[in-house]
């Protein structure tokens, strides 16, 4: 499990160990680690022409003295100083080694500064930046994303936010982070993941001064360990019951999409409630399950009966009958999914005794909103939703008391007193109808076999985007794709062990 820390946590960390250690102590073991990465991907340094971007704070500092390394080894190395300073000890390393410095503004830009390098460090802010960039570093920001040549971050892009992964304007965009002491949340929350490229962590001693992360990213092997076993005597019912209320005349594909992904997760059975034209096309293409007739419109039992878990909402409908029926399964001690038509129960008029029923709940609930969903459940904007993805996925968690998570680019978890969670294995080829269903169903089979919402909601995350990228070898996908997608999913996870 990979482990990032919020800008304060950092900076507190920082202090205590720089009270224990010698001066610039920490600056050195940086620069030399992001020295190492920079000649990993220069073919050679000696001879290599290395241009560094540096503003002036210790982020240039960093960059100076890696530069310095560089130089030492027999680089070319340019800094482009922008910015209102320089950090003089490190400029003073990179003169001493060879190294040439001038400064940049707009009006000097000259592709031929950057176009002409091996290998670009961005060194222009540091994790205190806030906001898109402005000149004369946006300038330089454009200048190295259109370079045909790598860029190496250092400690994460000049531009991105590095507590919420929110770029608002001009930013740099790396093939390479190279992030110090702890990852950074935006570092794994799109659109700053998209920007960080591939990310490598350098050990600068700061891990026993930092306190438990604020935010975590789960490996393969995590998810290994999490996802459910099976001895020789497993039935059925020891691999979990999961009660689907989801589908209606009008969506009746959510309801076989759904039911799928909880098959193909390995759930030991289903137990399908809809009416009769859904019932039909659900055990068409899936025999296996055990439905029964059951509208919310003229059934007078809502209540979820013998199941380990439901999963409640995804295209069900918001008629009175539909919030009787989700009242009906939040009262009841089973863990629940609810997504869909479901969340917008939960928002409508006369939504506060659902709310207040699903706060009172001491079974595990788990919220599945997208940002359109969530910022209705919140009443906010959308774009700040997409913009600060893990703060609002917090503030769901706490307004509602249950776990929350929140599908999109970078899918984010929270729940209640741990780390939120932000999922690695997102993709595009997900933006297509349906697979929220499937992803339901799937999460839904691991809530009845036992995990938590936290941890179900994890397996179920991971192993779905990776499913999306195996079932099809990264071409386009459809919705009922991932049936096939998420067994190969599952046996790479279990390979990973």
């Amino acid at each position: 499990m990979l482990s990032a820390h919020t800008v304060n946590a950092v900076r507190a960390a920082e202090h205590a160990l720089m009270e224990r250690v010698p001066d610039g102590t920490l600056m050195r073991r940086a620069a030399a680690g992001l020295a190492v990465e920079c000649t990993r991907l220069l073919p050679r340094v000696y001879g290599s022409r290395v241009v560094l971007m540096v503003g002036g704070g210790d982020n240039g500092g960093d960059a100076l003295y890696a530069g310095a390394a560089l130089a030492a080894r027999g680089a070319a190395v340019h800094a482009l100083l922008a910015g209102g300073g320089v950090h003089e000890g490190g400029a003073a390393a990179l003169r001493a080694a060879g190294g040439r410095i001038r400064w940049f503004t707009d009006a000097m830009a000259d592709e031929a500064d950057l176009f002409d390098a091996d290998l670009i460090v961005d060194g222009l802010l540091g994790i205190g930046g806030r906001g898109g960039l402005r000149a004369p570093h946006a300038a330089l920001a454009l200048l190295a994303e259109n370079a045909p040549v790598p860029v190496v971050a250092v400690d994460l892009p000049s531009g991105v936010d590095a507590d919420t992964g929110e770029v608002a304007g001009h930013a740099v965009r790396a093939d390479v982070t190279v992030t110090f002491g702890t990852h950074k949340p935006g570092l794994f929350v799109d659109p700053g993941s998209e920007r960080a490229g591939r990310i490598r962590l350098v050990d600068i001693g700061l891990s026993p001064e930092l306190p438990g992360p604020d935010a975590v990213c789960p490996r393969a092997a995590d998810v290994a360990s999490l996802l459910p076993t099976h001895g020789a005597e497993a039935d059925k019912y020891g691999r979990g019951v999961l009660a689907v209320r989801a589908g209606s005349d009008r969506y009746p594909g959510a309801a076989v999409l759904c039911v799928g992904g909880a098959l193909r997760a390995g759930v030991g059975m289903v137990r399908y409630g809809g009416g009769a034209a859904v019932v039909g096309q659900v055990l068409s293409r899936w025999p296996e399950t055990v439905a029964s007739l059951l509208d919310p419109q003229s059934s007078t039992d809502l209540s979820p009966g013998r199941a380990a878990a439901v999963v409640i909402g995804s295209g069900r409908g918001t008629h009175r009958a539909n919030a009787d029926e989700l009242r009906a399964v939040l009262d009841s001690d089973c863990p629940v999914l609810v997504d869909a038509d479901g969340l917008t129960l939960l928002t409508g008029q006369g939504s506060g005794p659902l709310v207040e029923l699903l706060r009172e709940r001491t079974a595990h609930t788990l919220l599945t909103p997208h940002a359109g969903e969530l910022a209705r459940l919140l009443e906010a904007d959308r774009g700040d939703v997409e913009a600060r993805r893990l703060e609002h996925a917090a503030r769901a968690r706490d307004h509602f008391g249950c776990t929350v998570l929140l599908k999109g680019s970078t899918t984010v978890i929270a729940h209640p007193g741990a780390p939120v969670v932000v999922n690695p294995t997102g993709t595009p080829l997900l933006a297509t109808a349906g697979t929220g269903d499937v992803l339901s169903g799937a999460v839904g089979a691991f809530m009845a076999a036992g995990l938590p919402a936290r941890e179900a909601a994890m397996c179920g995350a991971y192993v779905h985007g990776r499913a999306a990228v195996l079932v099809r070898g990264g071409a386009p996908i459809s919705a009922s794709d991932l049936w096939d997608g998420l067994p190969l999913a599952m046996g790479e996870v279990a390979r990973a062990a």
